[in-house]
């Protein structure tokens, strides 16, 4: 069944429908989530709220944009509510600490793991540095894979300001990470 007639179920209360749609999209809204938050345990809260508040509110979802489009935004914006309440009430995660849980490849026999890891620590540290609607638009754009128009919308600016803020963010991680590679 297509997904114009899974949302049609699904605005008339058919959970599997629902279900059916969102599993589509699982793995990019995870991946905002998660890139968004920086640790697996924001991320899920952040991902459960994102599908309660889809599911809540389907019946606004006017069809203008693509679901997915929709979808990552409420992904997006529930990762940020996330991040700004850890920011306000607890400190913020160390992500080189290594004491910290790290999602794990489901592939344990991977040729270089630990630098597997390594690298993975690193790319979320950074991405964590970023300010806010850097890490939202680079975040979008590589792991949600939003069109430009897309983020622009999310983020309520112009393209030419994504575009900007793309840009300025991968200068920003390029600095970063090639400081962190250069020292280890």
């Amino acid at each position: 069944m297509d997904e114009a007639a899974l949302l049609m179920q699904a605005r008339e209360g058919d959970q599997r429908a629902f279900a059916e749609v969102v599993t589509a999209h699982r793995n990019h809204v995870w991946a905002v989530c998660l890139n968004i938050c920086g640790n697996p345990h924001d991320a899920e809260d952040a991902l459960q709220n994102t599908l309660v508040a889809a599911w809540q509110n389907l019946h606004k979802f006017r069809g203008e944009a693509r679901f997915s489009t929709w979808l990552h935004r409420i992904a997006a914006n529930n990762a940020l509510t996330v991040v700004r309440k850890r920011k306000t009430n607890t400190q913020i995660t160390d992500f080189s600490d290594p004491e910290e849980s790290v999602q794990l490849a489901d592939d344990d026999a991977a040729p270089r793991f630990d630098e597997h890891i390594a690298l993975r620590d690193s790319l979320r540290d950074a991405l964590s540095q970023l300010p806010a609607e850097f890490r939202e638009a680079i975040v979008l754009r590589e792991f949600g894979d939003l069109t430009y128009a897309d983020i622009a919308v999310q983020q309520g600016v112009g393209i030419q300001t994504v575009k900007s803020r793309l840009n300025r963010a991968r200068t920003q991680l390029r600095d970063i990470l090639g400081d962190r590679m250069a020292t280890h």
